[in-house]
Order: C-alpha cells, then structure tokens, then sequence
C-alpha cells in the first residue's frame, strides 16, 4: 500500500498547531541520543549501521513511508549527536513484496554489517528470518504479516499483528451490539488464520461468523459486498481485514449494494485517517465506521514527535510520510525500541547480540505512550505454539466521527486471552490507560 494518499494534504492542516509541543517532546522520545557514554566497539564515535525495508513499486503492498521515515530518524538522529554518542547508518532496501525480495534485503543487512532490522514490513518471513538468524541480527519492529515473526528467538515485535487486530475486531463488535459479523478477508494462508482469531473472540457472546474470501487483487468486490449484507438485518456487521486498495475496491462495491442496518468495521491498515479524507471524510462510507488498532489514532499527541520528523522530511521535498500509516508508526515504535537498548548497553561494544540480550533481559522499554512498556522476558512471552513472541497483545478501540478516526473509548485493550483460546473476563472488556 502506498503512503502517498489522496486527502493527506488537509489531514497535515489539522495538525500544524502541535508544532512546538512536538519539537520539546522529540528529544525525549527519541532518547535524547547524543548522550550517554561510548558504546561502539571501534571506538567514541563508532558508526552504527540499521536496515529498514519495505516493498515498494509493486502495488497495493507499498510502504515506501517506512523506509523514507527510517531515513529521516537517521538523520534527525545524528543532527542531536547520533545515538549515545555512535552516528548511525540506515541502510533501505526494496523488498519487492517477493520472497527473493526479502532474502536479497537481509543479505543486504549481513554484509553491510547491520547490528539490527528495524520497523520493516514483509509478509516472507521464512525467506529473510533465517539469513538473520545466521548472523545473529535482531529483527526489531517487524509489521507482523508472517509466522516466523512471533516464533524467532532474533525477533522482538512491537505490536500483536494481524491476529491481535482481528481479535480486537471481534471483541469491538461484541461490545457495539452486533449479532453477526462477515470477515471479508484475503483467501490465502495468511487470511486463513484470521477466521479462529476472530472466532475466539465471538464465541463466547454467540455471535455468528460468515468467513468470505477475496482475491485481494480483484477490483470488483461485489460478490463479497452481497453476501456480507445479506438480509440487512440490524446487529449484522462487517469487518475488512484487506490492505488499503482492495478496502477501497470493497468501499466501491458496498456502495452499490443497499444496506440501511449493516455496519462496518475493519483494522488500521485495511483503512486509517488519510483513507478517511480521500473517501470523503464525514460525509463517506467510512463514517461512524469502527476500526482496531495497535497504536492510538493519528490525532493523538503520543505523534507529536514523529511529525516534527516528518515535517523536517516534508520540508527538503523528499518522500511524502503518511503518520496516520500503521507501518510508519511502527518504524517509528521501533527505532525508538532500538535507540534505548542501545543507551542501556554504555560502554558495551553495540553487536546484534547485546542488543538481543540487553532486549531479552527484561527490563521494560517505554514507547512514549504508543504502546504498553515492551519486554521480551520469558515471562512476557504468550502462552501460544503459533506465536510465542507476540508478546504485546493490545490494541486500541477507534471510530470515524466527524470525519477523524479517534478513540472510541480511551486506554488499550488487552485480547492475551483470545489468542491463547482463555476464558474472557467478566464484564465488557475494558481498556488500561495509556502510559504516560
């Protein structure tokens, strides 16, 4: 999916007032990086190589933001000092959203001599994860499309992945009423384990699921909007888990189909903010729409600091940065994950294996509010063959109102207990507060 989305433009005006507030929080969240002692091992100012990729040029899978925001933390990072006194090099690669794609990026990483993967995206997992592995090169911040991700001892998610969203999806719908919910959902592998997350968390309410696959490269989506509406009956609801594009496609085809009760739900990622604007804001389908996320919404001031990033990056006229895309916030999530692990090591020599065992040791890092404190201890890890390393298990309740994705009730919601097949808690789920 592309991160340059028509609409942004008016999405950036509503955003210039946090100018000043995001540049005092930007040394704070970014770790104020130019202090500390030396870490390198070659030295005061040893430099630090990272790799970002993404695809890009391929289509609906696009998320050139992710590299183009790498770049620019790199920058914003050696302009304050570097990171704990080390200037750090980015390297980008296009993965090309193919496997052989994904192998030739983290070649790339081992022979560049990268000492970390930072907040990349591919669905190949099995094709990049062991050359990582090989070298010993922690992988911190994946988007969470492949298995290998949450069962690699070399990867440190950041956010739950699909399956997490989707569980959210689920208890989101519980939660607004609805009876029946539609899955319109990718008919590959990976859409196949979409239909037992949400079905978990369903279950327990009754709510009947209808699982509809989609050839996400299809534009026509008719034939799913009609079976998804069905009777129109009220407590009928449909949840998208596509990317971008074909959610679009599907937007095209809903439209066409009538329906006065059904209602719509999806996960950040199929949709965010800047396909809000480019669908017509309030007045478009997505309004009142409900949507699950990992992070809180765009408009949130935990964001205050990745835009003045951004506005640095906007501002030489190089690629535009979409914030309200879940796969910049997580390079974001990320780099920032990096950069305290780093700090912690002091006058340790910054190798991929520190870096793994300063991560696993357990001490929380905090995320500026955008997540719950993150720790890959044995004891954080979730209770689950499929995805043990998924151990950030929140998401974020959200809703289109008035045209701008916001929270639909504050704080995260913690679904650890759909995933691992647990009894669901008394009483409506309820959200823990953001950190501070």
């Amino acid at each position: 999916m592309s991160t340059v989305v028509p609409g942004r433009p008016a999405a950036r005006r509503r955003r210039t007032g946090g100018a000043a507030l995001a540049v005092a929080l930007l040394p704070v969240l970014l770790g104020t990086a130019g202090c500390g002692g030396p870490a390198g091992a070659a030295g005061d100012k040893a430099e630090l190589t990272v790799m970002t990729w993404a695809p890009a040029n391929t289509g609906s899978a696009d998320r050139p933001g992710m590299t183009a925001l790498a770049t620019a933390i790199g920058d914003s990072l050696n302009s304050q000092g570097g990171v704990a006194g080390h200037r750090l090099r980015v390297l980008t690669c296009n993965e090309h959203n193919t496997a052989d794609g994904a192998a030739a990026c983290a070649r790339q990483a081992v022979t560049g001599g990268a000492v970390a993967v930072i907040g990349s995206y591919s669905q190949y997992g099995d094709a990049f994860m062991p050359l990582l592995e090989t070298s010993g090169i922690p992988y911190i911040g994946g988007y969470g499309l492949s298995s290998p991700e949450f069962t690699s001892p070399v990867s440190y998610p950041v956010a739950g992945g699909t399956p997490a969203l989707i569980a959210g999806s689920g208890r989101q719908l519980v939660a607004a009423g609805c009876r029946t919910v539609a899955l319109i959902r990718p008919d590959t592998p990976a859409g196949d384990t979409l239909v037992g997350a949400l079905g978990a968390a369903l279950t327990p309410d009754n709510v009947k699921l209808t699982d509809i696959r989609a050839n996400e490269t299809s534009s026509d989506f008719t034939n799913q909007a009609r079976r998804a509406v069905g009777a129109d009956q009220p407590g009928n609801c449909i949840t998208a888990a596509l990317s971008a594009v074909p959610t679009l496609n599907l937007l095209d085809s809903l439209r066409r189909q009538p329906h006065q009760n059904t209602r719509l739900a999806s996960v950040i990622g199929s949709f965010q903010q800047s396909v809000v604007d480019s669908t017509g804001g309030d007045a478009g389908p997505l309004n009142g729409a409900y949507a699950t996320g990992w992070y809180p919404p765009e408009s949130s001031k935990v964001w205050d600091p990745l835009r003045a990033v951004v506005r640095t990056r906007d501002a030489a006229d190089l690629t535009s940065i979409d914030v309200s895309d879940p796969g910049v916030e997580t390079t974001w999530v990320a780099y920032q994950v990096f950069v305290q692990a780093v700090q912690r090591l002091d006058s340790q020599p910054v190798t991929g294996k520190a870096l793994r065992d300063e991560l696993d040791n357990g001490q929380p890092i905090s995320t500026g509010g955008a997540t719950p404190p993150l720790s890959w201890a044995m004891t954080n890890m979730l209770a689950s063959a499929d995805t043990p390393r998924l151990v950030n298990t929140s998401v974020t309740f959200q809703q289109v109102r008035g045209g701008q994705l916001v929270e639909q009730q504050p704080g995260f919601v913690d679904v650890r207990w759909v995933l691992t097949g647990g009894t669901p808690p008394s009483g409506p789920d309820t959200p823990s507060p953001a950190p501070s």
